[in-house]
Order: structure tokens, then sequence, then C-alpha cells
């Protein structure tokens, strides 16, 4: 979102977003994630399809991902 002036930005991630749940609590460095990555929508469920980025659909699919591995490795042992 390079092409947005930085002050519509942050007025842009004030009013239209919040910070994903699922996303803030699986992964390690959240905090360092661009600002707009961090956020969904902001009456949208804590879903991947939800993130106002291509890169935070993405990361977030990554921990989605990260679990469903994890959790097949503690069933399959």
């Amino acid at each position: 979102m390079e092409h947005i002036d930085s002050v519509v930005s942050r007025r842009f991630e004030i009013q239209s977003g919040r910070f994903c749940k699922f996303c803030k609590e699986l992964d390690p460095h959240f905090a360092e994630r661009h600002a707009l990555e961090q956020l969904v929508g902001f009456n949208r469920r804590n879903t991947a399809s939800a993130h106002l980025t291509e890169n935070g659909y993405i990361r977030h699919r990554m921990l989605e991902l990260d679990r469903l591995v994890a959790q097949r490795s503690l069933t399959a042992a």
C-alpha cells in the first residue's frame, strides 16, 4: 500500500481494522509485522480472508498450516 499517503494510511488503519487475535496469539513475530499486515476487517472474524493485505493473509494461512501439522504429529505419535 505504498501508493497511499501515510496520513491516509494511518486513518485507514484506525477506522477499518483491528488486530487479528489468531495471529496475535500464535505468531511470535506479530509485533514486527507491518501495521496493515496485523489487521483484519473491523466487522470480520479472525480468518485469513479477513486480513486487509495479501501478506497478512499468507502469514495467517502459514500459522494455520503450522498448527495443523503440529496437531497431526501429536496424533501420529
